[in-house]
């Protein structure tokens, strides 16, 4: 069976660099020789000429259809994923011969705020568990990627200072997790990774701008163009600290009236259980709980929902004014709310967007994502295999 960690390891010259890049794109996911030109950059040709030349290595096979894809041979390596969130914690793994359909996944109940010496073990567990289940060995991972929330450095893949809570100085949960498995690991910001995954699994491939919005804890997006996921210095997409609301409520981050203090989990919590104070003894104690009693019917819980999704709405007009994506996708615990929270924000969208970026004939999709609550682990785990290619030598 094949082995695929020699030919993982760093690439020197452009011939040798080409073929590690089409090989990568393969194990993230197989596709036609014109998609894996499309998605590596590489003439259609060049692309051409290392599949054959895989083939007759036995690397890779084709797939008989309509449309002809490239797969890899069977193999024993394994890819993981990790998505360490505030509360919870959830790991992906998948032998790289099989498509995302095939990914393995193991929950962990608690998340970044006990600390990352508290969740260790557990996320090793889950490591464990989920690399069993398909059917291959720790040994067999070449690949690791971390998601988490709160800003980070793309050039450094730390977090960017000031550190913020739950995260302290020193915290590498990609390094002691990497060190652990015996791979490089890579982090970067949760929203991101989810906005890769989406353009990667969720689309076929030809939409140039994807924006993915995370609502849960915090609110985040992840902005990708054309496979690249925009990070700037580890700022891009933070539309959590757009300032709806100047004289609002004071931010974590220092700022006020944040879209993050008036549609974050807590603050939408908080207003359904000021407002069902006194006249209830059951009251939400949770985003999920809110979302589970609006959809239940409950009078002030559907309308703090709704209000949210009109808010956001009123938020995303602004990144498609200024951004032009042709798709945003809703993931996080708030899309569990579907279209409690998705009509009410195509409202906000009709009424502050620009007709040409959002009207009915712009192009312009809006959707719940359909790898919740899964898109931000199988990010990570794409990062993990791109992250590969950041110790290749372009020179002979």
């Amino acid at each position: 069976m094949l082995q695929l960690r020699d030919r993982l390891s760093a690439a020197r010259g452009t011939k040798a660099i080409n073929f590690k890049h089409v090989l990568l794109s393969v194990m993230i996911k197989s596709d036609s020789q014109a998609g894996l030109a499309r998605r590596t950059g590489l003439a259609q040709s060049t692309v051409s000429n290392i599949v054959r030349e895989l083939q007759t290595a036995k690397v890779f096979v084709s797939e008989p259809g309509r449309g002809t894809r490239v797969c890899l041979a069977p193999t024993r390596n394994v890819a993981v994923g990790v998505h360490l969130g505030f509360n919870q914690a959830t790991v992906v793994a998948r032998r790289v011969d099989r498509p995302v359909t095939e990914t393995h996944w193991e929950h962990v109940g608690s998340g970044a705020n006990r600390g990352l010496g508290e969740i260790m073990p557990s996320l090793k567990q889950a490591v464990r568990e989920a690399v069993a289940r398909t059917g291959r060995e720790l040994e067999d991972v070449v690949s690791l990627g971390v998601a988490v929330p709160r800003m980070v450095d793309p050039r450094t893949g730390t977090f960017r200072t000031p550190v913020l809570p739950p995260w302290s100085e020193g915290d590498a949960p990609s390094d002691d997790l990497g060190q652990w498995l015996r791979v490089q690991g890579a982090l970067d910001n949760d929203a991101n990774l989810g906005a890769l995954a989406e353009q990667t699994y969720g689309t076929d491939g030809h939409c140039e701008i994807v924006v993915y919005v995370k609502g849960s804890t915090g609110i985040g997006a992840g902005l990708v163009i054309s496979s690249n996921p925009i990070r700037g210095h580890g700022m891009a997409g933070e539309i959590g600290h757009l300032v709806l609301d100047p004289d609002g409520m004071v931010c974590r981050c220092g700022g006020r009236g944040c879209l993050e203090t008036i549609i974050g989990a807590d603050a939408l919590v908080r207003q359904a259980r000021e407002a069902l104070a006194g006249s209830v003894a059951d009251v939400p104690y949770s985003l999920a709980s809110l979302i589970e009693r609006a959809q239940s019917g409950d009078a002030v819980c559907e309308r703090v929902v709704r209000d949210a999704g009109r808010v956001l709405g009123q938020a995303l007009a602004l990144v498609c004014n200024l951004l032009n994506p042709d798709l945003i996708v809703l993931g996080g615990q708030l899309a569990a709310a579907q279209n409690l929270v998705l009509e009410p924000c195509r409202e906000s969208l009709a009424r502050f967007g620009l007709r040409g970026a959002v009207g009915p004939h712009s192009e312009f999709a809006l959707k719940l994502s359909a790898m919740n609550p899964l898109s931000e682990a199988q990010g990570a785990l794409v990062l993990g295999l791109t992250s590969l290619r950041r110790t290749d030598v372009d020179k002979d």
